[in-house]
């Protein structure tokens, strides 16, 4: 093994990071407090919407955009097969059944013109549209905004792959997680994405109402806001002030409540994310450069025209029946050299679950990106050096040096 190990992701935590942490854990604040509702501001602030509600995961943070948009037996909710788990489960979560579209076979993103056939299609109609921003590129939004205004369905972005992605719309450039075109943007801040809370997520959102309805489905489905009692006689005393210890639950939610220790590294951490991003794109373009050679058996990842991604994943695309390796062989092979690589990811619908529950489903995008793709080490904390060699060994792995 020539070097240290290096992942596919890895987090970058500094003794800034470290100092916010413990400042919370000497301070009165460990759960919900004044750190959670900083890191929401300035998150709301960073993405440019109105309000964002920090939670325990990205997961958590899907099914709270899935209740909150009211989905439920019967209603039906696209989703992209290239993604992870959490996106089709946060559907079946509220008991609402999951319809697959297909993707495009170079970007793996979500193809609209799929969810236009779906649309037309359904005969009870589409209840809401989950766009995947796959390693950080994102899919049309401008259109299935449009579509989403003929058609009635409520769009959730899940954009846990793209904090600090930016994409054009006309000539305006509009923010991953502005809700510009959803309702509500779904973010994730696992160790190997963007920035780093451990485990944490968020939701963000610039409609009042969804606003409110995420705080309380976070708690419980509770709400201590007088002006949402509904027991009149047990919420009021006698001058009809609200007593000081009640509460109500008026529908039922769920404990995904972010901390002050989480919310104190994310924050410190989001002061980071315009230098982790652009470390990011130097690493990306690097690797397009030093790829170059291993054309047409191994081609980078595919940029969207007018999308300029906060890379999280560098993805190529490897034919691997012309290499005469399988991406098993090529796997082990950069692990024994100390480099990790990863599968983003196995199609959804292919799992087990999906597929008792809704039989076999012919999917020839995700098929044909799933077959090709595999993830190379991307973090900032890289040296140029790095990528040198990690396209040297994948090189020599393939037999092409």
């Amino acid at each position: 093994m020539t070097g240290s190990f290096l992942p596919y992701g890895r987090h970058v935590v500094d003794d800034d990071d470290i100092s916010a942490v413990a400042e919370v854990l000497r301070g009165d604040w460990l759960t919900t407090g004044p750190t959670v509702e900083k890191f929401e501001a300035s998150l709301a602030e960073r993405v440019g919407a109105r309000f964002a509600v920090a939670c325990s995961s990205g997961t958590a943070g899907l099914h709270m955009a899935t209740a909150v948009a009211g989905l439920s037996p019967g209603d039906r909710a696209v989703v992209p097969p290239m993604t992870f788990l959490a996106t089709a489960n946060a559907v079946r979560y509220q008991g609402g059944d999951v319809v697959f579209s297909d993707v495009d076979p170079q970007t793996g993103l979500l193809n609209i013109d799929g969810v236009q056939d779906i649309v037309d299609r359904a005969r009870n109609g589409i209840r809401a549209v989950l766009p995947v921003h796959l390693a950080g590129q994102t899919v049309d939004m401008p259109s299935l905004a449009r579509l989403a205004k003929k058609a009635g369905f409520v769009v959730i972005e899940d954009a846990c792959h793209a904090l600090g992605t930016e994409y054009l719309d006309g000539n305006e450039v509009v923010s991953v997680g502005s809700c510009r075109h959803s309702t509500m943007a779904v973010f994730s801040f696992h160790p190997v994405k963007t920035i780093a809370m451990g485990e944490g997520g968020a939701v963000t959102t610039n409609d009042p109402d969804v606003y409110r309805k995420l705080l309380e489905f976070r708690n419980h489905g509770m709400t201590r806001e007088a002006n949402q009692f509904q027991n009149r006689d047990m919420a009021l005393d006698s001058d009809a002030e609200p007593n000081p210890w009640y509460y109500e639950m008026p529908s039922i939610g769920f404990n995904y409540r972010a901390s002050d220790i989480h919310c104190a590294l994310a924050h410190s951490q989001l002061k980071k994310l315009n230098s982790f991003i652009a470390r990011r794109r130097e690493l990306a373009a690097r690797y397009d450069e030093q790829l170059q050679y291993l054309s047409p058996i191994l081609l980078p990842p595919l940029r969207i025209e007018g999308c300029n991604p906060a890379w999280h994943l560098y993805a190529v695309r490897i034919d691997f029946k012309a290499s005469g390796m399988t991406r098993k062989q090529v796997m082990v092979r950069l692990r024994e050299a100390g480099i990790g690589s990863q599968v983003h990811y196995i199609p959804v619908h292919l799992q087990p679950y999906y597929r008792r529950l809704y039989g076999e489903s012919s999917l020839p995008g995700a098929t044909a990106y799933y077959a090709a793709t595999l993830s190379l080490p991307l973090f900032p904390s890289m040296s140029d050096g790095d990528v040198g060699r990690v396209v040297d060994t994948l090189a020599h792995c393939l037999g092409m040096n």
